[in-house]
């Protein structure tokens, strides 16, 4: 009996051992069946940002300088790259001109040294702020600078070359010298010296919430008078400046979106224009979507279809030159390599970055009457 007793015992101990492992494979199985359940869908979508994607972004410089990067530029070296690259725009002395407001102006030693504008003050009517005059940080101009300029090629300076602009910009705010370095080892010194430094204000109501802003006004829910609608609308004339901006697509720099559910809104068999000498050879496709390829390089920021934005619309443009024999020829120099004077003191900046097929396409576009 005593034997018996044992070798079923041990029976039983060796069934359970031998069925241990299945029944943890099972019970991990079934955690495992839990865990795919409270996956949210979209768990193996996609992938984390690899450290140098996330750098790429993360370009923003703050007030208390995290984020600046290491370099320097001198005054001088900042007048080479402003008159190359920025004076068109924003004149040479940062005047600016009838379209872009001034860049510096409207400040003092005196505003130096106490950090508040004299000049923004109420009942200080001065006849245009400028730049120098609003910006409380000496960040937000170099971080400015560095993400969106120049207007036609933002991001492509190098951080030296950002840290010269904005020391020529502060020389001519007279707040450094003109033989002044910036860097990021004295930026900290500027700041301390910019003219409106301590002008920032704060309105308490929306940062307190024992404050009683004008949330806490009356107004009339029911039975009204009058039918009050809200909204917001572009001009006839900017309407569509910039193509069809619902569908676009703008990641980094210009717009690079357009309309690809759609048949190309205008068409060129072919590029017809033929530059000798070397300027522009016409080397167009047959088919192009001239609203994407205006769009895409910036040119609908200034020119508008019909009227004028800041330069002339193209329309304008092709009247003026509809029985010049070489308008084609003319135009396409005129886009390549800029120029001014001849619709007033508003600069054209040369666009360099169209190839020479693209040049012919819109100079062969407008000539034909740029419909």
């Amino acid at each position: 009996m005593f034997r018996c007793i044992n070798m079923k015992s041990l029976f039983h101990k060796t069934e359970r051992t031998r069925r241990a492992p299945l029944v943890a494979a099972l019970a991990l199985s079934l955690l495992a069946v839990g865990h795919v359940r409270a996956e949210k869908p979209w768990h193996d979508i996609g992938r984390d940002a690899k450290p140098a994607e996330i750098a790429a972004w993360d370009i923003d410089v703050r007030p208390d300088f995290k984020g600046l990067p290491v370099g320097a530029g001198s005054v001088d070296q900042g007048v080479e790259v402003w008159e190359a690259k920025c004076a068109s725009c924003h004149g040479v002395f940062g005047e600016s001109n009838e379209v872009f407001t001034p860049i510096v102006g409207g400040t003092t030693a005196k505003d130096i040294e106490t950090g508040n504008v004299a000049n923004l003050l109420p009942g200080k009517n001065y006849p245009q702020r400028s730049t120098m005059m609003k910006v409380a940080t000496v960040s937000t101009l170099w971080d400015y600078i560095n993400r969106a300029m120049p207007w036609n090629a933002p991001k492509s300076l190098s951080a030296d070359e950002v840290y010269a602009v904005t020391a020529y910009i502060l020389n001519l705010a007279e707040v450094v010298p003109s033989d002044y370095v910036l860097s990021d080892q004295n930026i900290a010194d500027v700041q301390k010296r910019m003219p409106n430094r301590n002008g920032m204000t704060v309105y308490k109501p929306l940062w307190d919430v024992k404050g009683k802003g004008d949330v806490q006004n009356v107004a009339c829910m029911t039975n009204c008078a009058t039918e009050v609608t809200l909204g917001s609308f572009l001009p006839d004339f900017a309407r569509d400046a910039h193509g069809n901006i619902f569908e676009q697509n703008r990641l980094v720099g210009p717009v690079r979106g357009s309309v690809t559910t759609e048949p190309a809104p205008l068409t060129l068999t072919a590029a017809r224009a033929k530059v000798t000498g070397g300027a522009v050879a016409s080397q167009a496709p047959k088919q192009v979507d001239m609203k994407a390829l205006l769009a895409s390089n910036s040119c609908t920021a200034c020119h508008g279809m019909k009227a004028k934005l800041v330069g002339p619309g193209f329309a304008e443009i092709a009247d003026k030159y509809a029985n010049q024999a070489d308008a084609t020829v003319y135009l396409a120099g005129k886009i390549k390599q800029g120029g001014s004077g001849v619709w007033g003191a508003v600069p054209m900046p040369a666009q360099a970055q169209l190839t020479d097929a693209e040049v012919a396409a819109i100079a062969d576009w407008i000539a034909q009457g740029a419909k």
